[in-house]
C-alpha cells in the first residue's frame, strides 16, 4: 500500500522503523458527512453518490453491509476494485464508471490535488459536488445508517440511542484490539512489537466469547453497529488472520460462543452476498508481498458458516 504526497503516489510502506516496530495507522483524510438538512452541502440523494470498495477490505466491507441492510442499494451504486493491491495500490480491473479511472489514487487527487496521505477505502463520492465525502468507515455507516432513512423508509437502527454507551465501550476495544489488533500483528517488524499486539488480540476475543456465553449481541438483545464492526473481522480470522497475519493461538472456529455469534451474523439475509471469500483471500496473500513473497495462495481452510449457529434465540 503506497500514498500520496502533495498529489504524487510514492509505493512505500508504513515507517515501523520509528514505531519500534509496531504497525500504526493513519487517520482518514476526508471527514464530511451527509445530513438529512437543507441547509447541509452533502445532502441524502438517490443516485448522488458512488462507492468505491474493496471486498478484501474489513473496512469497506462494513459500509458494503450496510448498504444492505439499510435499503441502498437502489441509491448508492458501487465500484468494487482488484483483490490485487501492488506497487500501484488500489486498482481497478476495469475504468470505473465516472471518470476512467484505473487507480484509486487518481480519485484522490481527483478530489485534491495535492492530497498527502494513505489512498484507502471504502471511499464515498460526490457526483454533484464532484469530491470525496469520506474514506473513513465508521462515519461512513453512520450516514448510512441514519441520513438516508426518509428516502428508502428504511428506519432500522444501529446505533440507537439508548444504547450508544454499550456501542461505543465495545467499539473501543474491537477497534484497537481486534479490528486493528490483527494488523498490528500481522504488520509488526519486531517480536516485541508482534508479542504484545497478539497477548491485546486474544485477551480482547477471550472477553467477547465470554461476553456471549450470557448475552445475544455485544450491546444487549438486538443486533447493533458494534456487533457489524466485530463480524467483518471475524469472518477473514480463520481464512486468514490465522496463518497470514499469525494470529495462531486460536481459530474462531475454536470458540465456544463466538463461532456460534459469526455464523448467526454471517446467515442475517444480504449480509452473505457482501462477504467473498476469493477476493478476501486473493488479496492478503497475494499482495502482502513482504509476508508472503511467493504470493501463493492457500487452499484451504474449510469453514462451517452456512450450517445451523445453534444459538438460543430466547436467551440474554
Amino acid at each position: 500500500m503506497g500514498r500520496l504526497v502533495k498529489g504524487v503516489w510514492r509505493d512505500e510502506w508504513y515507517d515501523t522503523d520509528a514505531s519500534k516496530g509496531e504497525f500504526i495507522r493513519e487517520d482518514a483524510g476526508f471527514r464530511d458527512w451527509i445530513k438529512n438538512d437543507p441547509s447541509a452541502w452533502f445532502q441524502p440523494e438517490s443516485g448522488r453518490y458512488h462507492l468505491y470498495v474493496s471486498l478484501a477490505c474489513p473496512w469497506a466491507h462494513r459500509t458494503l453491509i450496510f448498504r444492505e441492510l439499510k435499503a441502498l442499494t437502489g441509491h448508492i451504486d458501487v465500484t468494487v476494485v482488484s483483490p490485487d493491491m501492488l506497487s500501484e495500490g488500489w486498482v481497478m480491473s476495469s475504468p470505473e464508471p465516472l471518470f476512467g479511472f484505473t487507480r484509486m489514487h487518481q480519485i484522490y487527487t481527483h478530489a485534491k490535488p495535492d492530497y498527502t496521505g494513505r489512498v484507502t477505502v471504502p471511499v464515498l463520492w460526490d457526483k454533484q459536488h464532484n469530491t470525496i465525502v469520506s474514506n473513513e468507515s465508521s462515519e461512513i455507516i453512520r450516514m448510512f445508517n441514519s441520513e438516508f432513512n426518509e428516502l428508502t423508509g428504511n428506519y432500522d437502527d444501529y446505533y440507537p440511542e439508548q444504547l450508544r454507551n454499550h456501542i461505543e465501550q465495545w467499539n473501543d476495544i474491537v477497534y484497537k484490539n481486534i479490528n486493528n489488533g490483527v494488523y498490528r500483528c500481522g504488520f509488526a517488524t519486531t517480536q516485541d512489537a508482534y508479542e504484545k499486539a497478539f497477548e491485546d488480540l486474544f485477551v480482547a476475543l477471550d472477553k467477547v466469547d465470554s461476553h456471549l456465553a450470557s448475552n445475544r449481541y455485544l450491546a444487549g438483545r438486538e443486533i447493533t453497529e458494534a456487533d457489524w464492526r466485530l463480524f467483518t473481522t471475524l469472518v477473514r480470522f480463520d481464512a486468514v488472520y490465522v496463518g497470514h497475519f499469525k494470529c495462531n493461538k486460536k481459530r474462531i472456529a475454536d470458540y465456544s460462543n463466538l463461532q456460534g455469534y459469526l455464523k448467526e451474523l454471517y446467515q442475517v439475509s444480504d449480509v452473505r452476498s457482501t462477504t467473498d471469500f476469493y477476493h478476501i483471500k486473493r488479496h492478503y496473500y497475494y499482495s502482502h508481498t513482504g509476508i508472503n513473497p511467493t504470493q501463493i495462495i492457500p487452499k484451504g481452510p474449510v469453514l462451517d458458516l452456512e450450517s445451523p449457529h445453534l444459538r438460543d434465540v430466547n436467551c440474554c
